[in-house]
């Protein structure tokens, strides 16, 4: 443990080769080391004991939270959290369990926490590591007397670390989430994974902030990210400072607590928090932009500079729409700008600057690309006239004598019970079509002639909704020389779902090269593989799309990493 505490030279080094962050926070600003016995040191941590109105604590728990040294103390480097199985009666209520509520007398705005912790895993206990708004109205919190002006969950809250309240989700399951106004208290902004040995193994937990994303990591490996497109008080209340609390909570939504309890233990080795904190007056240099790959419907911005700071941050303005995103200095950056009109010009305005708001001095560059048309042979698109797609789909058009082949195949796994529409343009029609296999569905258009052009979307249907694909144009007869593939041939490239460790890709042809995207449509690999077999260990548990390239071919298919 004390070799542990000791290399924060060592975690910097690690945070530099390893952390997928867009921001890296280099300079320790706090922490607590816990290397006093005895209680818990008082400059650093406050005892929140105050029961809300209507003398329970929130979601059902059923503990007291107290001050008692049986609850929280120091022994042998580690701070100690104990719920326990007891009688105790405070503020004029009786509840049969007790533990600990740590507030921070520390509050920040953007940086990195990390908290070296193992976990209790018992039944209908509630381990949490997280952050509040330090302006949250809460009566009995450490900064409410002063700054309490706002409620929750409008101050905002974020939570690095919880345990125990996912029970349809597999052992060793621990979740991050969001709570804002946007979603309140039933949030969609979770993510989670699968630790290993949660209950006997120490492991580091870690939330990264920026002005631009959030991201939480387990022993320095992101598992999930938040980041809205547009940032508003709605979705984004997390531009004022926060700080952080450590408990246990009891019961509730972790469920019944067994008769059998007696107690259980979060030991945590270390708090650190971590800042940028050295005036930075040089602006970033050697910024390129250029164009990357076009479709009918996205535009590929390669994007690189380099700063001091290590961190470069890019502005993209164009129409109406403005996004603001960081990115390692002197490691090019891919962004795709995606749901495009075919057959348009669109000008890029692009800006770099670093996180002290020095700009580059020649800003902005522009760029100037045109979308291709939208004939169509076969590729992948996310477009949606009506409804949405959370990945997309794949397309393909092919003629068989006087008849034409549609087949598309919905790559989105979010949707159950997935049928399809064919739908004819001009003059409208709907048709059912039949499934192949999985969301892969196919018609077959008859009696049509060679140069005749037609029109076509499918209307994907599922339980609790409909999505529908944009319209593609194809000219009978066309064998799209200039590289599509059909469907029917996308199995001169597969590989086994899922990958562990190695993607192994066996193919017909040679590959150029393979790109791996996340589920928010951002590149986190490209390889230009010398054999069929890549190293993917970096990838976190999760789905993926993986594009690969061939000559003139593009194929994207979806890959679950485990």
């Amino acid at each position: 443990m004390n070799n542990i505490k000791n290399t924060v030279l060592l975690f910097l080094f690690t945070t530099l080769c390893f952390a997928q962050v867009d921001v890296t926070y280099n300079d320790l600003v706090w922490s607590d080391e816990f290397s006093t016995n005895g209680a818990v040191n008082s400059s650093n941590w406050f005892h929140q004991t105050q029961i809300p109105s209507g003398g329970n604590w929130y979601n059902g728990e059923q503990q007291h939270y107290t001050n008692q040294l049986s609850n929280s103390f120091v022994d042998a480097g580690f701070l100690n959290i104990v719920a326990k199985k007891e009688t105790f009666t405070d503020q004029g209520y009786t509840k049969q369990y007790t533990s600990a509520r740590l507030n921070s007398k520390f509050a920040f705005l953007y940086g990195r926490i990390d908290v070296r912790a193992k976990i209790p895993v018992a039944q209908g206990t509630w381990p949490a590591i997280w952050t509040l708004g330090k302006n949250i109205n809460e009566d009995g919190g450490f900064f409410d007397a002063i700054y309490g002006t706002t409620n929750w969950p409008a101050c905002g809250e974020i939570d690095i670390m919880e345990y125990g309240i996912t029970p349809s989700q597999p052992t060793n399951y621990i979740q991050s989430a969001l709570h804002t106004p946007s979603s309140f208290g039933n949030t969609t902004n979770v993510g989670g994974t699968i630790a290993s040995n949660l209950g006997n193994d120490f492991h580091v937990y870690s939330m990264n902030w920026s002005p631009y994303q959030i991201s939480f990591l387990i022993d320095n490996v992101i598992f999930y990210t938040y980041n809205p497109a547009v940032k508003n008080a709605s979705n984004w209340p997390f531009n004022s400072e926060q700080y952080m609390l450590l408990n246990i909570a009891m019961g509730g939504v972790a469920g019944s607590i067994p008769s059998s309890f007696t107690q259980s233990t979060m030991e945590i080795d270390y708090v650190r928090v971590y800042q940028n904190t050295l005036v930075d007056n040089q602006a970033p240099t050697n910024f390129t932009a250029s164009i990357g790959a076009v479709t009918s419907s996205s535009i590929e911005l390669l994007l690189n500079a380099d700063d001091n700071s290590g961190t470069v941050v890019y502005t993209i303005a164009y129409g109406s729409e403005t996004f603001t995103f960081a990115n390692t200095s002197g490691v090019q950056k891919s962004v795709i700008i995606p749901n495009l009109q075919s057959n348009t010009n669109y000008i890029f305005s692009v800006s770099a600057s670093d996180i002290a708001n020095n700009n580059f001095i020649n800003n902005p560059i522009s760029l100037t690309a045109t979308t291709l048309g939208t004939t169509a042979c076969a590729g992948s698109d996310t477009e949606a006239q009506q409804g949405s797609f959370s990945l997309g789909y794949n397309y393909a058009f092919e003629t068989l004598g006087s008849n034409v082949k549609v087949t598309f195949e919905m790559l989105d796994t979010d949707k159950v019970g997935v049928v399809a529409y064919l739908w004819r343009q001009s003059p409208f029609m709907e048709t059912q079509m039949t499934n192949v296999s999985g969301n892969t569905f196919t018609n077959t258009i008859t009696g049509l002639t060679s140069g005749q052009t037609i029109s076509y979307a499918v209307k994907f249907a599922y339980m609790g909704g409909l999505s529908v694909t944009k319209y593609f144009t194809y000219v009978v007869g066309d064998n799209c020389t200039l590289g599509q593939e059909t469907i029917s041939k996308l199995d001169r490239f597969t590989f086994l779902n899922p990958v562990t460790d190695y993607l192994t890709v066996s193919s017909i042809d040679s590959i150029d090269k393979l790109e791996i995207y996340n589920l928010a449509g951002n590149l986190v690999m490209k390889v230009s593989p010398e054999s069929n077999e890549i190293d993917i260990k970096q990838l976190s548990k999760g789905i993926y799309l993986l594009a690969i390239y061939s000559e003139n071919r593009k194929i994207i298919k979806k890959m679950i990493v485990n």
